[in-house]
């Protein structure tokens, strides 16, 4: 299990996720759930909770068919964010359905949260089921979360206003997955995060927040204490 949020405010849109992936209480391991891609007139960041093989498949397929752009699709020459979310949810039920395995008894599927601006139009965020289908965000649904939500989500609809700073969304974000942590063994450090403002189009503040960031440790505290008190 993984945690993975996507979140617009009129400053322009943050995402973060966690890196955590487990097979068991003892079988823990560290893969990056967060693909960003920068090209001359476009940024777009997709994030993946679901079958790890799927979800890895998926972005490898994205990879191989940026590098082979003479053939078909792929996210440089998708004229939408709409037609990105399609292309992905392609792949997705391409990768999810291997030869010889059963999918009335398995489910291999992955979810992806996909955000990011096309030069000469609006920043759009985006979810794309298993089943390769997509909703868009609204002003009634502003973010998405994928994978481990139920912990982090009512911090997020208690405090969310859009017009909250990069700042205070960052801080948001991370009261929420520090709540999420504390709660469920499956989402664990590091988290990958990074801001995309639309008015400069240009993704910032890219980082990987690991157990010895001042920073997460003291919004960690002051939110425990708090609660406390």
């Amino acid at each position: 299990m993984t945690y993975c949020v996507g979140i617009k405010v009129n400053e322009g849109m943050v995402f973060a996720s966690d890196r955590r992936t487990n097979a068991g209480l003892d079988n823990f391991n560290s893969y990056s759930k967060m693909y960003v891609h920068n090209s001359i007139d476009r940024n777009i960041i997709i994030l993946t909770s679901g079958n790890l093989a799927t979800s890895q498949a998926v972005f490898n397929s994205i990879g191989k068919d940026l590098e082979d752009d003479k053939n078909g699709n792929n996210l440089n020459n998708l004229y939408s964010l709409n037609e990105i979310a399609k292309y992905i949810g392609r792949l997705n039920v391409k990768h999810s359905s291997p030869d010889g395995i059963n999918q009335e008894t398995i489910e291999l599927g992955s979810t992806f949260i996909v955000g990011g601006q096309i030069k000469g139009q609006d920043p759009n965020l985006l979810l794309v089921y298993p089943e390769g289908n997509f909703i868009e965000a609204s002003d009634d649904q502003p973010f998405f979360q994928i994978g481990e939500t139920k912990y982090g989500k009512p911090i997020i609809v208690r405090a969310y206003d859009k017009g909250l700073s990069f700042g205070e969304a960052i801080k948001l974000l991370l009261v929420s997955f520090d709540s999420t942590i504390k709660a469920n063994v499956s989402v664990g450090l590091p988290i990958d995060l990074c801001t995309l403002k639309g008015s400069s189009f240009k993704i910032s503040n890219q980082v990987r927040i690991d157990q010895d960031n001042k920073y997460f440790k003291n919004i960690s505290e002051n939110w425990g204490s708090s609660l406390k008190k």
